[in-house]
């Protein structure tokens, strides 16, 4: 049985609000809009059977986690853990970040671009110094909580209120990234994620989603300050009758179904408040369909369709069902629901065939809308097994990763590039449905690729 773990930042602070690194320093409190947030956060997760909260112990964690549960009113009292305290920043914390920069620029330098490497030299009472290597601890912190937890918790739905860093390591060690990809996700101010574990430590968890913040008002998170690369919202395309029915289509252009229309129709509705600069889909009809739907608010933005973005080639399982598949090509199924990344299609294509194609239109994507005055938005739409390869792509991760990261029919995803092509990605959100449901949970058909 699977441990369903969510995971939630604290409310907006005031540290945050002034720009000042927060760390272990514990003086920063919720503002008014974070308390809201925090309330918004058990309002939307009422309904759901929680079992255990897990706080961290620092005041701006600790009162959202005690607003989240009153509000769930479900009799929990978080407990706190010192293994859910943000990262210690020793040199930094009450500082601003424009003062960190200029006065540690080699260090602000690599907590922005190799947050590996990030060290800082602290003073010992006895006159000594050491080095600490920030990042690196918080990935060991939340490793070690992880354990601890799926020791003591399987099989069970547990809350967990924390803060950026300390979530970001929670995220990347539960889904195999190291601390080098401390920027590529980001925790927006009671963001909420969803992990499966689906068993003990040492299994790489699913992300089934990350930073949904449509409870706070904000559909997607907000643009970060300074980030002038574009923005892509990747979604899969809405239902077919195939998917319901757990057929695989491969590059079978199956239309969608009528509940498939929905979805792109709520899918249009969730995004018709951001503003739109282009829009590419892969020219198979379910994704180019959805596109369309989705342009319908904003008939200004035109379509691009191209073939580098069609779904996975599954040779003669097109068509089939895993039973016949299972019949037909003994132990292939269980290898490709296991380790994809060493399955070749008979007569189609392998996972390392579709990530080179895919991460070339991606790039090209990328690239076609950086450099430019302004941050530009872009709708990408395709398909199960090319998002999921964009997805581990912009993570850091190999195919391997590939079942690692849920895509429902409809979904968004968030993908940002601080300062274009060649800057370093940034996961923003993943698999974002509520849309389709009002759920945080992916409630969208499981069926095949």
């Amino acid at each position: 049985m699977k441990t369903r773990v969510i995971v939630v930042r604290h409310g907006e602070s005031t540290f945050n609000v002034k720009r000042i690194v927060q760390g272990h320093h514990d003086e920063s409190l919720l503002t008014e809009a974070g308390e809201a947030q925090a309330s918004q956060v058990g309002d939307f997760l009422n309904g759901i059977d929680i079992d255990v909260v897990y706080c961290s112990p620092l005041k701006r964690a600790a009162r959202t986690a005690t607003l989240i549960t009153d509000a769930l009113a479900q009799g929990h009292v978080p407990q706190p853990t010192d293994l859910l305290k943000e990262i210690s920043l020793p040199i930094w914390e009450a500082m601003s970040f424009a003062d960190i920069e200029a006065k540690y620029p080699e260090e602000y330098r690599a907590w922005r671009h190799d947050p590996n490497e990030l060290k800082m030299v602290v003073p010992q009472p006895d006159g000594t110094t050491e080095d600490f290597y920030p990042v690196r601890a918080i990935w060991q912190q939340a490793a070690e909580f992880w354990q601890k937890l799926l020791d003591n918790h399987q099989g069970q739905t547990v809350l967990l209120v924390a803060h950026s860093a300390i979530n970001r390591a929670l995220v990347g060690t539960a889904i195999g990234l190291g601390p080098d990809a401390l920027n590529r996700m980001y925790q927006a101010n009671c963001g909420i994620s969803v992990l499966n574990f689906p068993g003990g430590w040492g299994e790489c968890a699913q992300l089934e989603s990350m930073n949904s913040t449509s409870h706070t008002g904000s559909p997607i998170p907000l643009l970060r300050k300074g980030f002038m690369g574009p923005r892509l919202l990747l979604v899969r395309h809405g239902e077919t009758e195939w998917n319901r029915e757990s057929r695989f289509q491969g590059q079978i252009d199956i239309p969608l179904n009528d509940n498939g229309r929905a979805q792109a129709a709520q899918a249009r509705d969730f995004l018709k408040v951001i503003p739109l600069d282009g829009a590419v889909s892969s020219s198979m009809m379910r994704p180019k369909e959805t596109a369309e739907i989705i342009l319908e608010q904003q008939p200004d933005v035109s379509l691009s369709v191209t073939e580098g973005l069609w779904e996975i080639s599954h040779g003669q399982w097109e068509g089939k069902f895993e039973h016949e598949i299972e019949a037909g090509f003994p132990g292939m199924l269980d290898a490709w629901q296991t380790k994809p990344e060493t399955v070749q299609m008979p007569d189609g294509e392998n996972l390392q065939d579709v990530w080179s194609r895919t991460v070339k239109t991606w790039n090209e994507i990328v690239a076609q809308y950086s450099h430019q005055e302004t941050p530009k938005t872009v709708l990408v739409v395709a398909h199960d097994a090319v998002n999921k390869c964009i997805l581990c792509h912009v993570s850091g991760l190999g195919p391997e990763a590939f079942w690692q990261f849920k895509q429902g029919n409809g979904a968004v995803s968030v993908i940002d590039y601080p300062d274009g092509v060649d800057s370093e990605p940034m996961l923003s959100a993943a698999n974002i449905t509520v849309h389709l449901s009002g759920s945080l949970f992916d409630k969208t058909a499981a069926g095949a690729l």
